[in-house]
């Protein structure tokens, strides 16, 4: 069985053996997108790596060819994990390798990123498998960073807070793509792209809209622009909040994308139990403000260190206060009942972990200042220690010292609309929950999902 594949549109095998990252590239061929050449070595190769501790026997040489087939001058790569369900910043990614010389390490490096601590603690969050292995895509390296018109980004065909059509992401020019989703460096929110390179911005845009259209459904884009040219290198379905969930469901039913039936089936109980999302009712001072990336209010302890947020976790809700989180810190988010990072965009690793496990949280909150050596944080309202109480507002951004009220604005027309739909299909209008109404017109509706 073939073990390396070209990545093109005609890739059409399933996700268990080439993984996710392979698929959404595909479906960018499909699109008629501009993706660099790519190659991807199976998931099989992957558990074999694991399960004897060296790259089988002329594997690095098949890439090799592969790739030259493609990209004949092609000289120097990137080498990224792509598992099956997406596990983001949690595993490896090379950048800069050069071809064909060094591809056996950072192959190696990759698949045995598969069984790191960080990894193995996402899956058992997620009840993702452990023995499936990733995939890992080797390709054709653009880089950001190469001169002044060039830069890297994330962008969502929508808000993926509230759901509202607008392309969204961040963006940071003279920079490559770790450095977006890291924290580490200041994000610019996607729309200054249009400003930086007015020729970009409608081809990203247009391109987002027609990724939807393909996929049904909100997406998710990684992109990289160099010199000028703007390059995909990643597409998969976007990761929203219940409200958004909601509002999506009935906006691409309105749009002729789905069908009502189809709406209410992507619609789940969850979706209904986030979709109710508090906000802070009276701040009274603010001891910060940052960009809210995972709605939701919550108070806790403070805790400067993934190892303090488990120790504190024990005796009560934490808040994980960090510069930035990076994947090392996930037995930390994990434990954490909320999130406040000091730095990195809506779409940096803290945001995308945050949502992915349904916390509140705030990211770049620059006016304030963390010193995990010394356990404190230092706010406008004054420096505090680990376990003094914070409350962060996951919808606005805001922060306050203490324990502070919170209010659930019930007014919501696109969950309304929903559940309308959701009794004509069940045929029962009579007075129940939210949830009871969503169940009974499930429990009619059949399993798979309407493709029209």
């Amino acid at each position: 069985m073939t073990r390396v594949h070209a990545v093109s549109a005609q890739l059409d095998e399933p996700a268990a053996r080439i993984g996710g990252k392979a698929r959404g590239l595909a479906e960018l061929h499909r699109l008629g997108l501009p993706v660099p050449p790519a190659v991807v070595v199976t998931t099989g190769v992957c558990r074999g790596v694991l399960a004897t501790g060296r790259l089988p026997g002329g594997l690095v040489e098949e890439v090799t060819a592969a790739l030259r087939d493609l990209a004949p001058r092609a000289s120097t790569v990137a080498v990224r994990s792509g598992a099956a369900v997406s596990m983001p910043g949690m595993m490896r990614t090379v950048l800069g390798v050069d071809l064909p010389g060094a591809l056996d390490g950072a192959l190696r490096e990759v698949f045995a990123s598969w069984d790191a601590p960080r990894a193995r603690t996402y899956r058992t969050l997620h009840d993702i498998p452990h023995h499936r292995g990733t995939a890992a895509i080797v390709q054709v390296m653009v880089d950001g960073a190469r001169d002044g018109h060039s830069g890297s980004g994330v962008a969502f065909s929508r808000d993926p807070n509230t759901g509202e059509p607008v392309p969204f992401g961040d963006v940071l020019f003279g920079h490559r793509g770790p450095d977006v989703v890291s924290g580490r460096v200041r994000t610019h929110p996607l729309g200054e792209l249009a400003g930086r390179e007015p020729a970009l911005w409608p081809e990203l845009t247009a391109a987002l809209a027609r990724a939807e259209r393909r996929l049904r459904r909100p997406c998710y884009v990684e992109f990289t622009h160099e010199s000028g040219r703007l390059w995909f290198l990643q597409l998969r379905p976007a990761p929203v909040t219940g409200r958004a969930a909601l509002r999506i469901a009935v906006d691409l039913a309105d749009a002729g994308l789905i069908d009502r039936c189809e709406a209410v089936r992507r619609t789940t109980g969850h979706d209904l139990d986030h979709a109710r999302t508090p906000i802070l009712a009276d701040p009274g001072v603010l001891a910060g403000q940052g960009t809210g990336a995972g709605p939701g209010v919550v108070s806790g302890r403070i805790a400067t260190t993934a190892g303090s947020a488990v120790r504190l976790a024990a005796d009560g809700p934490v808040v994980l206060v960090r510069p930035e989180t990076s994947p090392d810190d996930m037995h930390g988010l994990a434990a954490a009942a909320g999130i406040l990072t000091t730095r990195g965009g809506p779409a940096c690793h803290a945001a995308v972990v945050a949502r992915a496990l349904g916390r509140p949280a705030v990211v770049g909150a620059a006016d304030i200042a963390v010193d995990p050596a010394a356990g404190t944080v230092t706010t406008r309202a004054g420096t505090v220690g680990e376990g003094t109480v914070l409350t962060i507002d996951g919808t606005t951004g805001r922060v306050v010292l203490g324990h502070a009220g919170s209010t659930v604005d019930d007014a919501d027309p696109h969950r309304d609309r929903l559940l309308g739909w959701a009794d004509d299909i069940s045929g029962d209008r009579s007075p129940r929950s939210a949830a009871d109404r969503l169940r009974d017109a499930h429990a009619v509706l059949p399993a798979t999902e309407d493709r029209r």
